[in-house]
């Protein structure tokens, strides 16, 4: 009897929990049960807190997720996009820190799922890119949202209406990642800035991600208050157990 190969893969080492995209011969393109099977994962990690600070979010294969399996396209209706939606929102209610690692093809809904992350990590031979408008569909993740915010809306809306592609080091100057890695030292590079983060406070963490996601779009004056009145307070980092 054959074992189904699980759509989403889950290790937890050293702090980081890194999710992958595991449907590589479709590089990685979304469909309703990869979605089903990612909002498992964010459920329990939601539920379990615990002892990791750091989700990697990456792809099997040659890609990160290549957009919607198009394929597929007629099991994704209204309110499975609008359901969907609510998956990725669960990225920036997290109290890890979320980093999309990507590499290879990050295309349409995949760049829609890299920006829900709160951070992007590329590959030099990254390709980004919004093609909603070669297929005459209008985002629903995010897009219109999380794009502006990354580059600004000038350059979101040249990206969105030309589908022109990105790769690593552009993504890198314009805003969109944070950070552009060689090919050949990517996977040291997000491992590197997985322990970066993790050599502070989680709760310290966890509480500044949460203020920037309350506070967006507040004026100064209303987001001091927020961040004065509304802050889970300090708490004093434990040393390491003595030797």
């Amino acid at each position: 009897m054959s074992t189904a190969i699980p759509l989403v893969l889950r290790a937890d080492a050293d702090g980081v929990c890194t999710l992958t995209l595991n449907r590589p011969d479709k590089r990685n393109a979304v469909n309703p049960p990869l979605f089903e099977a990612l909002r498992a994962h964010l459920d329990e990690l939601a539920a379990q807190g615990g002892d990791l600070g750091v989700v990697v979010l990456r792809g099997a294969g040659s890609s990160f997720c290549a957009g919607h399996d198009l394929s597929e396209i007629g099991a994704m209706d209204l309110a499975w996009l609008r359901h969907e939606s609510r998956t990725l929102e669960m990225f920036s209610q997290l109290p890890q820190i979320v980093v999309a690692a990507v590499h290879g093809a990050c295309i349409t809904g995949g760049l829609e799922l890299a920006l829900a992350a709160d951070w992007i990590v590329a590959a030099e031979s990254a390709r980004f890119a919004d093609t909603h408008g070669r297929h005459g569909l209008v985002p629903m993740w995010g897009m219109s949202q999380r794009l502006p915010r990354r580059v600004g809306t000038a350059r979101a809306l040249e990206l969105m209406a030309t589908a022109r592609r990105v790769d690593g080091c552009e993504a890198e100057r314009i805003g969109l990642a944070n950070t552009c890695f060689p090919d050949a030292d990517f996977d040291a590079g997000v491992a590197e800035l997985a322990r970066a983060i993790l050599a502070n406070s989680r709760h310290s963490n966890a509480a500044n991600k949460r203020l920037v996601y309350e506070t967006d779009g507040l004026s100064l004056v209303q987001g001091m208050a927020h961040e004065q009145f509304r802050s889970p307070g300090s708490r004093k980092r434990q040393p390491p157990p003595a030797p």
